[in-house]
């Protein structure tokens, strides 16, 4: 069996070990959600990855609802993320784009007073700090349910954003279909009240999913794309009743696709991230799904070897480890300490808790 640190292909990836790092939000981008220099360092010190998944990006104003994350639906976004990609390419690494709609996780303060887009009209439990909130979380609005026309246009967006996404210098791009966002919202039937061919039964809920990928696959290739789902357990309000009648047909389906990847985060019991006593489905979907398969959500080094180790997953996705252990892969493959996070400084702007986390070497320095 292969090892957390052996090379693994990823579609048009040769990834140098199965250490992948999994989106994670910053907030370092501009508020025209355009990338800034001090996220070229970022990346680029963790360029080690065996793959870096990008923090989610919008794929349009009308499905980005987080302030100062990047998009990729201008030409300025695409132009900025352009010398950030160089510089992790320069530093031997692979990066591919997650493309984001937040659905009604877009707080109307970021839309003009508008209403956000789902599946259904509903309304996401919880709160978002906006631009004009002054520091304070506002609560959500309520949604208003996507017409026909609102899916074929979000379709053209993630077809356009895949797009720019290779322009920018991205080796590829993934689907942001988890945690309680525009697809998963589509997926599950406590949020999709659909009657339509949009809804009711899973087959039905799946479709947007479908179209989706089928719009990035004819952009990107199936060797560039990949998706993320979060398939048990409630993700800021968003759940299914039934999470194996649901996924284990997208598992047969994105078979044939031949993706470069599908990623699934799935929190336990006692998650230190959410957790949840739906169990996991990663066991059923690795015997429905024939291409290669990334787990993640609280994983040490440990666990990640025995899971690759054993078969039940070809690579880990780590998020948290990543912030403040730029060279996880080393730390994890020499057994080292690993630096804890400042959790203040997740989206605090600056390179705090951003870019000034040491090194192995420079501990030893």
């Amino acid at each position: 069996m292969a090892g957390l640190f052996d090379p693994i292909t990823l579609g048009a990836v040769q990834a140098p070990n199965r250490v992948l790092m999994a989106p994670l939000t910053r907030g370092r981008a501009t508020q025209d959600s355009v990338p800034t220099a001090i996220m070229g360092d970022y990346y680029a010190q963790r360029a080690s990855a065996g793959l870096i998944i990008s923090e989610a990006t919008g794929i349009s104003r009308e499905g980005l609802g987080w302030a100062y994350a990047p998009g990729l639906w201008t030409d300025e976004q695409v132009e900025g993320w352009k010398p950030v990609l160089e510089q992790v390419h320069k530093a031997g690494g692979r990066i591919v784009a997650q493309l984001w709609h937040m659905g009604r996780l877009v707080h109307p303060d970021f839309l003009g007073g508008d209403a956000p887009l789902s599946s259904s009209a509903t309304q996401a439990p919880g709160s978002v700090r906006t631009y004009l909130s002054s520091g304070e979380k506002r609560g959500y609005g309520m949604a208003r349910a996507a017409t026909l026309d609102d899916i074929q246009r979000v379709l053209d967006d993630y077809a356009r954003a895949t797009q720019n996404a290779l322009d920018a210098g991205f080796d590829g791009v993934q689907l942001h279909a988890a945690n309680g966002y525009l697809i998963d919202q589509f997926l599950r039937d406590n949020t999709n009240l659909r009657e339509d061919e949009y809804g009711g039964s899973p087959e039905n809920r799946a479709r947007l999913l479908r179209e989706a990928i089928d719009r990035i696959v004819d952009v990107a290739g199936g060797d560039r794309t990949s998706v993320r789902f979060s398939p048990n357990g409630d993700t800021q309000g968003v759940i299914d009743s039934n999470p194996e009648a649901l996924f284990l047909p997208i598992a047969h389906y994105l078979s044939g696709k031949k993706l470069a990847f599908v990623e699934l985060r799935e929190p336990g019991p006692d998650g230190t991230f959410g957790s949840t006593t739906q169990p996991p489905i990663s066991p059923a979907f690795r015997k429905a799904y024939d291409g290669v398969l990334v787990l993640n959500q609280d994983f040490d080094g440990t666990r990640a070897r025995d899971v690759v180790e054993s078969g039940a997953a070809d690579a880990v996705a780590f998020g948290r480890p990543f912030l403040a252990n730029p060279d996880l892969p080393a730390r994890l493959e020499q057994d080292a300490p690993l630096t804890k996070d400042d959790v203040p400084t997740w989206y605090s702007r600056g390179p705090e808790g951003y870019t000034d986390y040491p090194t192995l070497e420079t501990e030893a320095a």
